[in-house]
């Protein structure tokens, strides 16, 4: 009796045994399982992670951002200053598929070592803004490194370069129309002519008679001398005031020196004058336009904001895209009708 006791007791052990192994291999491989759901989420997690960082690169690989080079002067007021604050505005814009560098400079020197930064940073446009003289050899470089460039404004004698400018004839022409428009085809009309800008006041003053001897002929011009600054428009159109008692009209080739002019007008007591022209883009002379309703205060726009053409012609370049050799902006003509359409107070100018 105490052998078959024994006997199962000793099975009842076995079973145990082997209930308490399984069940612990039930655990285990739940816990295995567990671990190798764990296991497999984090690998399908990695996966997927992996995938997505391929997907992105193959993304970034086939819509590469095209690298292109900015340089302009290092000024930080007027019209000079427009052309770096419009020329980020449009790479900013364009951020999807262009990346940027703009450098700025104060001489030739400074310029031409920003060139080789442009190079070795992988420029593969450079739209140009040169200043100063003696940027014809660093360009050619550029240029004869496979790297197309864009000047902006100024005339560069080198094969190969492309231009984007604004119409210095045309702002003549249509500042000629203004003024008969608003005062008829006689009267006395100031020329303020800007010797100091060379070829600028020369194209601009050739589309202004121009225009005149065609539809105006009998209008009496006097012409006068001054700069491209509004301390410059102050001073001598005081004395053209002063020497004049009656004038109708003032053709005025610049923004900064118009504001000037108006300053000497409001200062004289005058009320002759009917029209004063500009030129340019100024955001503080557009703002007078509305202000003086005696006045017809006209811009004949030279913008910087032209500058973001010369964006567009690089892109559109290295895009393989076909493009005109020069590009000549028509002038636009912004008065007290029209002003509020072309402010802009981020502006430098």
């Amino acid at each position: 009796m105490k052998k078959i006791l024994a006997l199962v007791l000793a099975l009842a052990l076995v079973v145990g045994c082997f209930a308490a192994c399984g069940s612990d291999g039930d655990s285990s491989s739940s816990a295995a399982g567990g671990t190798d759901s764990s296991s497999q989420s984090s690998s399908s997690e990695s996966s997927a992670s992996e995938s997505s960082e391929e997907a992105s690169e193959a993304s970034t690989a086939s819509g590469e951002k095209f690298k292109v080079g900015i340089l302009a002067p290092a000024v930080t007021h007027g019209w000079v200053a427009g052309v770096a604050y419009y020329a980020e505005a449009r790479c900013k814009e364009l951020s999807d598929t262009v990346d940027y560098r703009l450098l700025t400079s104060s001489n030739a020197e400074e310029m031409t070592n920003q060139i080789d930064e442009l190079k070795t940073w992988g420029a593969q446009a450079v739209v140009a803004f040169p200043q100063w003289e003696g940027m014809e050899d660093p360009i050619k470089g550029l240029i004869d490194a496979g790297i197309p460039v864009v000047n902006f404004d100024i005339v560069i004698d080198v094969d190969g370069v492309y231009h984007v400018a604004g119409d210095n004839v045309d702002m003549g022409t249509q500042s000629a129309q203004y003024i008969v428009d608003k005062i008829g085809t006689t009267g006395k009309v100031a020329v303020l002519e800007v010797p100091s800008s060379g070829s600028v006041s020369e194209l601009r003053k050739k589309g202004f008679e121009d225009k005149i001897k065609e539809i105006a002929p009998d209008m009496e011009l006097l012409y006068y001398e001054t700069a491209f600054t509004r301390e410059d428009g102050l001073k001598d159109f005081a004395d053209v005031l002063a020497a004049n008692p009656q004038i109708d009209a003032v053709f005025s080739m610049d923004d900064e020196t118009s504001i000037g002019v108006l300053q000497a007008i409001e200062e004289a007591n005058r009320t002759d004058v009917k029209v004063v022209t500009g030129g340019g883009g100024c955001q503080e002379y557009f703002k007078m336009m509305p202000e003086d309703e005696n006045i017809w205060i006209q811009s004949a726009l030279y913008s910087p904001d032209m500058v973001m053409d010369a964006v567009d012609m690089a892109v559109s370049l290295l895009k393989g895209e076909t493009v005109d050799q020069e590009k000549i902006i028509p002038t636009t003509v912004v008065d007290r009708e029209n002003c509020a359409d072309h402010l802009d107070e981020n502006s430098p100018y």
